[in-house]
This record gives C-alpha cells, structure tokens and sequence, in this order.
C-alpha cells in the first residue's frame, strides 16, 4: 500500500441499500477522511469546492444513495464536472439479491423505497436505479461474501495510506477510586504493587517523578509485569490490526491513578513506540486526590 497524494481529494460512496456503505464511510473516516453521509446532490459540488480550498480537509468522503431518488438521474452530469474540478473517485458497493433480503431480514429494518414492494422487488428495483451510476464507478465492491473487518480491509487497500493505517494506541494511567476509563478496551490493575503514596516523600508527587519511578521499579515485581505485559501487548496487537481495529485504548489503573499508573504507562508506551507503534500517553487522574 503506498501514500496517497497530497492533493485534495473526494470519494463518493454509493450502490445498493444495505450493501455496507456506512460501514466503508466510517472506515475512510478513520483513516482521516472528513465524512458526510446523503449529502443533498446540489451541495455536493460546493463541498467538493471547500474541500479543494481547506487548509484542514485534504480528504473528504461522502454517500450518495437511493434516499435522493428523484436527484438519481443528475448524478452522472454533477460527477463528470467534479472530476474537472477536483480529484474525484467513486466506489459503488453492491451484493446479490438474496444477500440483500437476508440483511434487511435479519435487521427487521425497511427498504428505503418504501413498502409498496416486497423487499427483493425494491432490491431489484434500486439496481435498475442506480444501473447508470455503477457504470461509473472507479472501484466495485461486492460484499455478499465479505465480513465487515474484510470490507473494511479492502476499504484500506484502494484508499488507505500507510500512516491513516496504522492501529493508533493510547495509553491512559486511572485511578480505580475514580472509576474506570469507558473507552478502555484492555485494563490492567496494578494495585498489587507497593504504593509510594504511603512514603511521606513521595505522597504528593506522582510517578512521573524519578524517585517515585525509581522507588516502583525497585520492586522485581515490577520488572516481571512490564516483561510480561509488553509481551502480551506485542502478540495481541498484530490481531487487533488484522481484524481492522483503528484505536486501541489500554488503561493501567492504581488506586489514586497518581503513583503507579503513571509510571507503567509511560513505561509501556515508551516500548511500544520502540517497536514503531503510534502511541499517545495520558494520565485521566494526575491532577486529583
């Protein structure tokens, strides 16, 4: 996969209702594209014209679908203009009919043409609609077979950049006192190692001190967790890339999330930066008591 341009760039997300457009418009999100789902079709070549022009929206993404129906038939017209005017790609999403009916089946939700048709006769209607647009499209993906990480996967191959791509990680100390991080996917408790918070000299200073880091790493407990959890980390990190995770929040909890938390974290992200991941520290409790 290599780096995309840095030119402003658009890419138009369309095809059949229920065939994952919101999950590829969320993937290109992640990977640093400004996302707008059923953009109005007379407002498409504007945005195309602020995302030209921004400073800060380089790539933009956007859905076109059946939901605009009587603006279907402009579409090819507004797309052959954008294409003069700004590094354009379309991606038409499509899957079989009976693929199409199961997912509307499973998910008990309507077909946005509405029900005055049984599902396949609305399925088989919109590909009828949209037959002129599909003959556009730079990229067809059909999804019948594919899982959403294998969707968001081949999202990644046409439009990702080896940066965007990359699994970005944070770590964040907490103190359990005050609650667990909502946004962790990995916690580790730590309380189980001797709490400086109970040496006079170190109570109000916090494990970003170095008598404080010093005094944690003392103990050989220490040493043995952050041999084994920079371990587990590097086995179970690969796994989450694979399966198309784009952030990754591992919280290192102590008690007051002052004293120990703080030292492993920056300890952990300091490894895992040596190993080139893209990893972002924080310490949610430093400033409480």
């Amino acid at each position: 996969m290599t780096e995309r341009s840095s030119a402003p760039e658009l890419v138009i997300i369309t095809g059949l209702s229920g065939s994952g457009k919101g999950t590829v418009l969320k993937s290109l999100e992640d990977h640093g594209y400004y996302s707008v789902d059923n953009l109005p079709l007379d407002l498409i070549p504007k945005f195309a014209e602020l995302t030209k022009d921004s400073p800060n929206i380089r790539r933009a993404a956007l859905v076109v679908d059946i939901r605009e129906p009587d603006q279907l038939q402009r579409f090819p017209e507004v797309y052959e203009k954008l294409r003069k005017r700004i590094l354009t790609r379309l991606l038409f999403l499509d899957a079989d009919d009976n693929t199409l009916v199961r997912r509307y089946s499973e998910t008990r939700r309507p077909h946005p043409l509405g029900g005055s048709k049984t599902v396949l006769g609305n399925v088989q209607s919109e590909r009828e609609q949209l037959s002129a647009i599909r003959a556009l499209a730079d990229y067809v993906i059909n999804t019948s077979t594919l899982t959403v990480h294998q969707l968001r996967k081949r999202v990644a191959e046409h439009f990702g950049s080896t940066e965007s791509a990359q699994l970005q990680i944070y770590v964040m100390s907490f103190g359990f006192k005050h609650g667990v991080p909502a946004e962790s996917d990995l916690v580790f408790d730590v309380r189980f190692l001797p709490n400086p918070f109970f040496i006079p000299e170190f109570k109000n200073r916090t494990g970003k001190h170095a008598g404080v880091a010093r005094y944690i790493r003392s103990f050989p407990q220490t040493g043995e967790f952050i041999e084994r959890l920079s371990g587990m980390l590097h086995y179970l990190i690969p796994h989450y890339v694979s399966e198309g995770k784009s952030y990754l929040t591992i919280s290192i909890g102590c008690t007051g999330g002052r004293h120990r938390s703080v030292m492993l974290a920056e300890e952990i992200c300091k490894r895992l930066r040596k190993h080139g991941y893209t990893v972002r520290v924080s310490h949610r409790d430093l400033a409480k008591t």
